[in-house]
């Protein structure tokens, strides 16, 4: 599960950047702070850039940029697909116990249409509700034959499903109502003067001239 983490925010990343250096994409995530939640180390982000590219999902450009040598990344069709699997997959799986995946795929929902993000998540929310019956009937069954301490543990998971599945309501009426923006729609949001990110779009102006983009 971890491997597939890993591959769907680096195809991300590159795919909301491109064409973008790896240090812009390290930068990037870690500014996320995958590698708390993630469990992405910051120095196997090159490696996996590399491997991505020996696969095809990623097309590497070897650059010289105001005298430097840079490697320049952007995500090829067999990527985009393998990015809209891993993303699709952590958005309709439940794992009741770990919620990395659908963060991680969450993080990225943006680069979905419209129609695809409602798919996704009315699927997520039935299963949701089936994960949160099928548990508060075994938190039932288990109260009777299991340690006290281990039932809270279940009812803490219950809880927070339940607390999910909330959220998730009011996520797919922002949705539905065009309140959050997604692929295709005008941006809706942008970070601050200072932040990095304008950097990283003049460079990939810069790119894309170099590129003959």
């Amino acid at each position: 599960m971890a491997g597939n983490e890993t591959r769907m925010l680096l195809l991300g990343a590159v795919a909301l950047f491109e064409p973008v250096n790896g240090y812009q994409i390290r930068r990037e995530l870690m500014s996320w702070q995958v590698d708390q939640w993630a469990n992405i180390n910051p120095g196997s982000i090159y490696h996996a850039l590399t491997s991505l590219t020996d696969k095809g999902h990623l097309t590497r450009h070897d650059l010289v940029d105001n005298g430097r040598p840079v490697a320049v990344y952007e995500i090829s069709a067999t990527g985009r697909t393998e990015l809209e699997r891993l993303v699709a997959d952590a958005l309709r799986t439940v794992d009741a116990y770990n919620g990395v995946s659908f963060y991680a795929g969450f993080s990225l929902v943006t680069l979905l249409k419209r129609p695809d993000a409602i798919d996704h998540l009315s699927h997520r929310l039935k299963a949701l509700e089936r994960t949160v019956k099928e548990l508060d009937a075994a938190t039932q069954v288990k109260s009777l034959l299991a340690p006290p301490h281990t039932i809270s543990a279940l009812r803490l998971q219950l809880d927070k499903l339940r607390a999910e599945r909330a959220w998730l309501v009011e996520v797919l009426d922002d949705v539905r109502s065009g309140e959050l923006a997604f692929a295709g729609d005008a941006p809706d949001w942008a970070p601050a003067a200072e932040d990095p990110g304008w950097q990283m779009d003049a460079d990939r102006k810069r790119y894309r001239e170099m590129l003959r983009r």
